[in-house]
């Protein structure tokens, strides 16, 4: 039973060895690609909470913060990020913090490039205090002692060092992007002498813009943009492909569809459709709200959907006057 027990454990610790992943991407770019640091010639803060699997036994929340500014005198972005994961059934949690630095180089009279670092610490926690093993029982006297022979022996919790980097090709409508997390393959695993590398996680993205106004000469279809969407992750086995568009209304209000494909089909589920994911965002003063729902189609059963909230706002209110041509444009 108790070896039994730390298997389904190491089963879960493989299972929480992929990185979290983020509906509102393309709201939320800071998510997927540490390039969009400064990225607004502003300084701006935001949040986005995650909760999944809500009516599967195991509730999964996941919370992102951010803020960052831009240095006009060095061409750069500079900014913070603070990721929490936790899961209610095994009391898993994992948490990190990065600093990130972005540089923006021009390429010609509408092309740029944003190459960007990101370095941090993770802490995972996987709760192993409160589990007693079989040696730890006195069973004349019914005593608990606390310490434990087992050869394996659970530490409590990991701390390692993250290195990741990105890049970020933009003109003034539409952008690509590359990310590569995890570059230096930290060591997580929970055993007291274990070897577990964290997986290279890689992510190919890219928002490109439909010039609708370029159909019309009508004012109405200025205000009206619409984008295709597109990123493609890959970490160990596992693989997604999203792909959508986004509506956007006179840069204030957004709707947006993702279909979630498993190229591959790994994972616990070999379907190639995972899910329908469904946004919207709405801009006002400075502040900016988004709301994300995925609709599962995959065969795992009625996980109660995964619902998004994300909030987040831009000091420089007025950017409208600022001189675009640093800026990568996203809702």
């Amino acid at each position: 039973m108790k070896y039994s027990l730390i298997l389904a454990l190491f089963v879960f610790g493989k299972i929480y060895s992929q990185d979290p992943i983020f509906t509102q991407t393309f709201l939320v770019p800071e998510t997927i690609n540490t390039s969009f640091t400064g990225a607004l010639r502003s300084t701006k803060l935001g949040m986005i909470h995650r909760s999944q699997w809500t009516s599967f036994g195991v509730k999964i929340n996941t919370n992102f913060l951010y803020m960052d500014s831009w240095f006009e005198g060095m061409k750069s972005g500079l900014g913070i990020t603070l990721l929490n994961h936790t899961e209610s059934k095994s009391k898993y949690s994992f948490n990190q913090i990065n600093l990130n630095y972005a540089l923006a180089i021009q390429l010609n009279e509408d092309w740029f490039v944003r190459p960007s670092v990101s370095v941090g610490f993770g802490f995972k926690d996987f709760g192993f205090q409160n589990m007693i093993l079989e040696d730890q029982i006195n069973i004349n006297t019914g005593l608990i002692i606390p310490n434990t022979m087992d050869p394996i022996a659970l530490n409590e919790s990991r701390t390692f060092f993250d290195f990741s980097s990105s890049i970020l090709f933009n003109n003034e409508n539409s952008w690509v992007g590359l990310t590569v997390k995890h570059l230096n393959r930290p060591n997580i695993s929970m055993t007291q002498d274990g070897e577990t590398p964290l997986d290279i996680f890689i992510s190919a993205h890219a928002n490109i813009e439909f010039p609708l106004y370029r159909f019309s000469n009508n004012s109405f279809s200025d205000k009206n943009s619409v984008y295709f969407l597109t990123n493609f992750m890959m970490q160990s086995k596992y693989s997604r492909l999203d792909i959508g568009s986004q509506y956007v209304y006179d840069n204030t209000f957004t709707l947006g569809f993702l279909l979630a494909t498993n190229p591959l089909k790994t994972g616990l589920s070999n379907d190639f459709l995972s899910s329908f994911d469904v946004f919207a965002g709405i801009k006002w003063e400075g502040f900016k709200f988004g709301y994300s729902y995925d609709i599962n189609t995959s065969r795992i059963g009625a996980t109660g959907g995964v619902h998004e909230f994300s909030i987040s706002y831009d000091f420089s209110v007025n950017l409208g006057y600022l001189n675009r041509y640093k800026c990568v444009r996203y809702f």
